[in-house]
């Protein structure tokens, strides 16, 4: 028996201007540094949460620093020989940006169980000094999403810091059969654990 196919698209940052990424550079604080607890994020242990019933595909996709949406296409891609019918579809903050971009413009060529959208921007705004790059869609072409699978989760806090819970809003409206979960304690989900989320997958089966 095939295992559950999980694909996750992780975050990043894009910006327009190739100068405002260089001032990201020279000011962003350092992170990893010795002697310094790092950061734990519900990812990391989604694979374990999952279980062995499911295999998760978790790319590390280019450049995340400064994300192009070209080059995070032809990764993408590049994973379909080694998916098949039923997958799920998470992409959090950029990554589903991402995902919101290229289902709307391309049909997967493997059957989609479900997708959800965690934290996701809806259009370019300033998140930061970041704008979102070239990752930017067609609001129109949004519904095509709907004509791929029938099961799409928007996930998203009010207390987001980084991508505005009205993102979240706009989605609701170009795809109203979409489900919206709201929080409003999860920030941008840099959190260490997303019961949540793992629970909604299980349900799928």
């Amino acid at each position: 028996m095939e295992k559950q196919q999980v694909v996750y698209i992780h975050g990043g940052e894009a910006f327009s201007d190739y100068n405002a990424f260089l001032k990201e550079l020279q000011t962003k604080p350092i992170r990893n540094l010795p002697g310094v607890e790092q950061l734990k994020k519900w990812p990391s242990t989604l694979v374990d949460r999952l279980g062995e019933e499911y295999e998760v595909f978790q790319p590390s996709m280019p450049n995340s620093d400064n994300a192009k949406y070209q080059e995070w296409k032809i990764w993408f891609e590049r994973h379909f020989e080694h998916l098949h019918d039923g997958v799920v579809l998470v992409g959090w903050s950029q990554g589903g940006y991402f995902l919101a971009k290229y289902l709307s413009e391309n049909v997967l060529p493997i059957a989609i169980r479900a997708v959800f959208f965690l934290a996701a921007p809806y259009e370019a705004a300033d998140f930061g000094r970041e704008d979102g790059g070239d990752f930017t869609f067609d609001p129109a072409l949004l519904p095509n999403i709907a004509k791929q699978t029938d099961l799409i989760t928007f996930m998203h806090s009010t207390d987001d810091f980084v991508v505005p819970y009205e993102h979240a809003l706009k989605y609701k409206e170009a795809l109203p059969e979409a489900e919206l979960v709201t929080f409003i304690d999860k920030n941008h989900f840099l959190v260490e654990e997303l019961p949540e989320l793992v629970e909604r997958i299980k349900l799928l089966d």
